[in-house]
Order: structure tokens, then C-alpha cells, then sequence
């Protein structure tokens, strides 16, 4: 076999895709007369930004309590509560990946966005029957007492987290993907950005969740609280309803999950038998899966895999790094819950303290803006983010080293009694305050490491290749939540809850936030020993890597062209300055 297929194969799909673009430059120039293009693109941008925010007030509204509803009103201990949380952030990550390929292959993306905002919707409705107080019912001035038995409450809890985060996953995989944004023809600088303030955005929007939802669960209305994200989730299905036909973004269809791993199974089975009967040597181990050596893909499709295993140890290395960070809704949540909260009189609410991580990244993000456009200011050489990244895996291990500290510090105080949602609870006298640098260095650490990883995951692949590159980071960190539920459960069980005690003054908690530290040093000494790999993204984007594959040679002169006849142009859908 020849090259001949492929070449015909991509001459076919440039003029198929010709012929879209016509189509939809005549429907656009159509509906222009109903709406000028930069008012629609306008609408569009502000309508999947507020489903966006809507999306996020209801997952960080279910998240900022958990581990205080699982310990004080399902009696769980402290580590299950701990990994309970942490498996329904994994969930809520890995539910866009699943519901992104139903949508492609299996049911269409207007039926599963409406079975998604149904799920949503039902989850969110059964978390406050889980909640409500059935003790204060009165009927016929009679009091009666209503109680809902442990094992069908626990049954209908995980039943509305599952649900939630199918429907959490619907709506960012189907209705607010990134591609939707427009961010095809930005340039490093520009994605570098866009994913600042996204991400800045996002962290101001939990911050609001994590002061008034967590102050309203705890306090004086704490059985309303999961009717807050309810209220969050009904607002978007509203606004999906409402715009439903600019905010469903359809991606392009030219690679699947499925695709990437077939070509890696492909290419591992001709491996295995051309080593055992044949001793030919190729550039890669993936060029095995090529239809001319023997596999069942075509040279695109495999050369698109290449380019995303070129990303795999950048996303490897993030697992560990997301345990760290999930050890805010967990590890962190448990010191500060076992700490004095009282100030000047009022009771702070646990997961107050989260915010105090996320002023740094508020911070931190118009600075870095400004040593971007300087850093990228020089033609010559292609500046890359991985300095970013290094930096905030050591501030993330820097930050768990600090719990340990801070949790030896913490038993040094007296005993004294605390009220947390009508539960009294023996705590350390010492303020919570005094943990703030770990908060402080986890959120340096997400300012620097998100953004930069979201922008190597999206730019050192091909155009048609971004979706599916966004979702294997997604995977990988969502494994790095599962990851982090395990080693709390191995902690507890190989040390017979001494590491991840229940009552924290009983054990040694600090011990397993060293443990944690001393993996995640090592996996920063690992990631900066191969982060030169990914060091040029100028070089990467000139010298031919991302554009390498001839269909993507002739889509990119078709783009010139059309560009060089064209007036000047509106900038994408979000600027980097409005800016997940």
C-alpha cells in the first residue's frame, strides 16, 4: 500500500469542508439579517459564560460542605467523608469525557443536553430531601416525627450525586466546551490569557459559593443549603432553554477517543508480532498502527496520536499534583474543622477558608498577565510555561510539608468545645488562621500550574486533535481525585486510622501530609527533569510540528487566503482581557 488513499482521502474531506464553510458563510450572511454577527457572537459568549458560572455555583455549592453534612448527619468518619468528596470531583470530571462521546456516536447533543439538564435537575432536588429537617413536621397541631432511616438516606444521597454529576458533565461537555469560545486562531499568548481569566473567573464565582452557600449550610438556615445549588442549577437549565439553539456547539468529528485508543492498541499488537518475527526499525512505535506497515489507520490518524503522546508524561505527572489540590475539600477541610473558628465573636464557616487560597490566584493572574506580554513580547524565541509549572508543583509540595507542620503546631493547643451544625465537637484552641500558608501556597500553586497546563494541552496538537487532548487532561485528572481517595483509604487501613484518624488529636495526621509531600517532591524533581521537552512553543508552531499533517496544511492555506481577502476582523468570542 501506497500514500495514494490518504492523499485522496484528504483532498476529499479539504473539499467537503469547503463546501461547509460556504454553506455556513451563506446561512450566517442569512441570519445576519436577523442579527448583526457581532451582537450574535456577543450573546452567544455571554449566554455559555453564564451557564458556565450557573454550572460551577452548583458544583462548588454541593462541594464546600460535604465532608461536614457526611460526618455530622450520616455519621461517616472522617477519612470516608474525605473520600466521598474527592470521588464526586473525579466523577464531575470524567462525566464531560463520557457524555462528549454519547453525544457523538450514541444519542444526538440536543436529546442528551435535555436528559443531562433532567439529571442535573434531579440531583439537585434530592439533595435537600436528604437534608431537610423531617423532625419539626406538625400536622393538626400534632407534632409528628418524620425520619428518613440511615440506609435509604445514605442510598438517595450518593443516587443524587451521581445524577449531579451526569448532569454536571452534560452540560460542560455539551453546552460550554472550550472550543466553543472561538479559540482557534489564537496564539500562545493569547490561549496563555484567555485561560487566566477563565480560570480567575471560575475562582471568584467558588469564592462567592464558598462564603455565603457554606455560611447558610452551617448556620442559622444550614438545611437550606443544598437548595442553593437547586436554585443554581434551575437558573441554567432556564438559560439553556432560553438560548438553546446559539449555545449548542457542534465540534468537529475528525478524531475520537476511540480512534486514539485504537491506534495505541494497533500499534502495541503489530509491535509485539513485527518483534517477535521481524527486526524492523521505525521513528516511532506508533507508526506500526499505519495502514503501509501493517496496521488498520490511516498516516493522519496516527500522526494525530503521536502528536497527543507527546503530551502523556506532562499529563502523568499532573495526578499527583491534583491529589495535592483535592487535599483542600478534604485533608485541609478536617484541620480547619478541628480548629478554633471563632473570630470577634462569629463562628467562621469551614470552608471559608478556602478562599483564603483562592486571593492569591485572584492576585496572582493581573500579574502574571503582565510578565506574559513580556515573556512574549520577543519574536526570536517561543517562550513556554513550564518554568509555571515546576514552580507551582514545588508550591503545592511546599504546601502539604506545611499541613504536617501546621497540624503538630495545632494539637500543641488546649481542648476546647465547639458547635458545628448543632454536633459538639472537641477542637484545638488555636485559631484557624494559623493554617492559612498552606492555603496560600495551594493557591499560588493552581494560579501557576492550570493555566499553563490547559495551554500545552491545547497547543501542541493539532487543530482537530484539541477536544480530544482537553479530555485525556481531564482523565488524568480526574484519576489524580480517585488517586487521592485511595492513598487516604491505604493510609487508614494500613496504619489502623493512626494517618487519617477520625478524631484528629487522637492520631497523626501529620504523618500522611509528609508522606504525601515527600511523593510530591519527587514528582516535581520528575516533571522538571523532562519539562525541556515542551520548553519551545515557537519552534513547535513554525517549524511544521502542528501543521505536519497535509490536511491541516491545506485548511491552514485555505484560512490565509480567506484572511488576506477579508476586512479586519472582530477578535475572539472572549477577549484575553474580559477573559473556566
Amino acid at each position: 500500500k501506497t500514500g495514494m488513499p490518504d492523499a485522496d482521502m484528504q483532498e476529499k474531506g479539504f473539499v467537503n469542508h469547503m463546501a461547509d464553510e460556504e454553506q455556513r458563510a451563506g446561512g450566517s450572511s442569512r441570519a445576519g439579517k436577523q442579527l448583526p454577527e457581532g451582537e450574535k457572537k456577543l450573546h452567544e459568549a455571554v449566554c455559555v459564560l453564564l451557564v458556565e458560572l450557573c454550572e460551577r455555583f452548583t458544583f462548588f455549592g454541593i462541594v464546600c460542605n460535604m465532608i461536614l453534612f457526611c460526618t455530622a448527619r450520616l455519621g461517616y468518619p472522617s477519612h470516608q467523608a474525605a473520600m466521598v468528596n474527592m470521588c464526586f470531583v473525579g466523577t464531575s470530571m470524567l462525566t464531560p469525557v463520557l457524555v462528549g462521546w454519547l453525544a457523538e456516536y450514541l444519542v444526538g447533543r440536543t436529546k442528551l443536553v435535555c436528559i443531562c439538564m433532567f439529571l442535573h435537575f434531579l440531583g439537585t432536588a434530592l439533595l435537600p430531601v436528604v437534608s431537610f429537617p423531617f423532625e419539626d413536621v406538625h400536622i393538626d397541631r400534632r407534632h409528628v416525627l418524620l425520619t428518613l432511616p440511615k440506609r435509604e438516606q445514605k442510598i438517595v444521597f450518593y443516587f443524587a450525586l451521581l445524577t449531579a454529576s451526569l448532569g454536571i458533565g452534560g452540560i460542560r461537555a455539551i453546552v460550554c466546551p472550550l472550543s466553543a469560545y472561538s479559540l482557534e486562531d489564537c496564539g500562545p499568548k493569547e490561549l496563555l490569557s484567555f485561560f487566566n481569566w477563565f480560570h480567575w473567573l471560575v475562582n471568584l464565582n467558588s469564592a462567592v459559593v464558598f462564603v455565603s452557600i457554606s455560611y447558610i449550610q452551617q448556620s442559622v438556615a444550614r438545611n437550606l443549603g443544598f437548595l442553593i445549588p437547586f436554585v443554581s442549577g434551575l437558573m441554567a437549565m432556564i438559560t439553556i432553554h432560553m438560548v438553546r439553539g446559539e449555545m449548542i456547539y457542534k465540534p468537529k468529528t475528525d478524531s475520537s477517543l476511540l480512534t486514539i485508543f485504537g491506534v495505541i492498541f494497533s500499534a502495541l499488537k503489530m509491535c509485539c508480532v513485527r518483534h517477535r518475527y521481524f527486526s524492523t526499525a521505525m521513528p516511532s512505535w506508533l507508526d506500526h498502527a499505519k495502514e503501509h506497515h501493517g496496521g488498520h489507520y490511516s498516516e493522519t490518524q496516527v500522526e494525530g496520536t503521536k502528536s497527543l503522546a507527546r503530551l502523556f508524561p506532562l499529563f502523568t505527572f499532573q495526578i499527583l499534583y491534583r491529589t495535592c489540590i483535592m487535599q483542600i475539600p478534604s485533608g485541609y477541610y478536617l484541620q480547619t474543622m478541628n480548629s478554633n473558628l471563632h473570630f470577634g465573636g462569629f463562628v467562621l464557616p469551614v470552608a471559608a477558608m478556602n478562599v483564603i487560597s483562592i486571593v492569591p490566584l485572584l492576585i496572582l493572574v493581573p500579574i502574571l498577565e503582565c510578565i506574559n506580554s513580556w515573556l512574549f513580547s520577543s519574536k526570536d524565541t517561543g517562550h513556554s510555561p513550564t518554568i509555571y509549572i515546576v514552580v507551582g508543583h514545588l508550591s503545592a509540595a511546599l504546601s502539604v510539608m506545611a499541613a504536617g507542620f501546621s497540624e503538630i503546631h495545632r494539637k500543641h493547643f488546649p481542648q476546647v468545645e465547639q458547635t458545628l451544625s448543632e454536633e459538639l465537637l472537641l477542637v484545638s484552641s488555636m485559631p484557624c488562621f494559623h493554617l492559612a500558608p498552606q492555603y496560600v501556597l495551594l493557591g499560588v500553586a493552581e494560579a501557576l500550574v492550570t493555566p499553563s497546563c490547559s495551554l500545552l494541552s491545547f497547543w501542541l496538537v493539532p487543530e482537530r486533535m484539541r477536544g480530544i487532548s482537553m479530555h485525556f487532561l481531564a482523565l488524568f485528572n480526574g484519576a489524580g481525585c480517585f488517586m487521592g481517595a485511595l492513598i487516604v483509604q491505604t493510609a487508614h487501613a494500613g496504619t489502623q486510622g493512626s494517618w487519617f484518624p477520625h478524631l484528629l488529636h487522637e492520631g497523626k495526621l501529620e504523618r500522611f501530609f509528609f508522606f504525601l509531600a515527600s511523593l510530591m517532591m519527587v514528582n516535581t524533581l520528575g516533571f522538571w527533569a523532562i519539562a525541556h521537552r515542551y520548553n519551545n512553543l515557537h519552534e513547535d508552531c513554525t517549524n511544521g510540528f502542528r501543521g505536519s499533517l497535509p490536511g491541516e496544511k491545506l485548511l491552514k492555506h485555505e484560512k490565509a487566503i480567506k484572511h488576506y481577502n477579508s476586512v479586519l476582523e472582530s477578535s475572539p468570542l472572549l477577549s484575553p482581557v474580559e477573559k473556566t
